[in-house]
């Protein structure tokens, strides 16, 4: 199965509850502000702007079969998410994240995706055992992988028949997980996407900017690396050599899933034909659109 709009989006889809100050914030900060929840996780967010694009999404996850989980299949339908190959589980709960976000950024963070570290290889099974793939016809198309995977799923996929002739693009989910992309450091069909403090974990080293990291991560065997710097610049880096930009400079107002909407805009703009610095470009611009409170669209 290969379709040009057809992209397989691997990982986290789990409910967001996210506060919100306009307020500068410091640990031990009470302040009014406003708390949403909404659909969210790595995979959910990169495949809720390729929906937005027109491309389709295809969810491989876990979800809880309890009252959250259905009412978050729902939501995912109704945003253009295919969610027919979604692993449910009857006693693993839904997966939650929880973020409180200030004037001066993110203050702090807890995702708790237990549940899909629990189901495992399961999720993979519609790529294994079809429809979407077998081992004697793996997938060919796109993948959009989250690292909210174990590190021990995620070493199987970087090994695995079945992701061997598929455009792998690769986000770590967080920092705290950035040590579980070393499996894709020499997987010959992946690109990396990490910000600068997550390609100097992978690298042991602390980059003064972004290109500087994402050459530093080709030295390590990557094919490709795209590293962002907050609002500084961003890298594109190959062995042709680096694309290097600086975003917009924008006013901030939020920032959870701002580098999951780089990435899908990155991802759209490819699959349009554009060339290298194009779409960097235009996923920084999508970037900027988003984190001051715009449609990314």
């Amino acid at each position: 199965m290969s379709q040009d709009s057809t992209i397989l989006c691997i990982g986290a889809v789990l409910w967001d509850i996210i506060g919100r100050s306009p307020n500068h914030m410091e640990r031990g900060a009470d302040v009014p502000g406003r708390i949403t929840r909404l659909p969210g996780g790595v995979a959910m967010n990169i495949a809720m702007t390729l929906a937005g694009f027109g491309m389709k999404p295809v969810l491989l996850t876990a979800v809880g079969r309890d009252p959250e989980g259905n009412e978050l299949i729902s939501a995912c339908a109704d945003l253009g998410m295919e969610c027919s190959h979604v692993y449910r589980s009857e006693d693993l709960p839904t997966d939650r994240y929880m973020a409180v976000e200030g004037a001066n950024g993110l203050i702090a963070a807890i995702a708790d995706a237990h549940s899909l570290e629990a189901a495992g290889a399961k999720i993979l099974r519609p790529l294994t055992e079809g429809p979407l793939g077998t081992p004697g016809q793996p997938f060919e198309g796109r993948v959009a992988l989250d690292g909210n995977l174990t590190l021990h799923l995620l070493e199987e996929i970087a090994s695995s028949p079945a992701f061997a002739h598929a455009d792998l693009r690769v986000a770590p989910a967080s920092p705290g997980k950035a040590l579980r992309l070393r499996p894709f450091l020499r997987h010959p069909g992946a690109l990396l996407y990490v910000n600068l403090e997550e390609a100097g974990l992978l690298c042991a080293t602390d980059f003064p900017d972004a290109e500087s990291a994402a050459l530093g991560l080709l030295a390590k065997g990557a094919r490709r690396a795209l590293v962002t710097d907050g609002g500084k610049s961003a890298c594109d880096a190959t062995q042709d050599g680096p694309i290097t930009l600086t975003p917009p400079k924008v006013m901030v107002t939020r920032v959870t899933g701002a580098g999951d909407t780089f990435m899908a805009a990155h991802i759209v703009a490819e699959a349009e034909g554009a060339g290298r610095e194009d779409a960097l470009q235009r996923a920084l611009n999508a970037a900027a659109r988003y984190v001051s409170g715009q449609n990314p669209l």
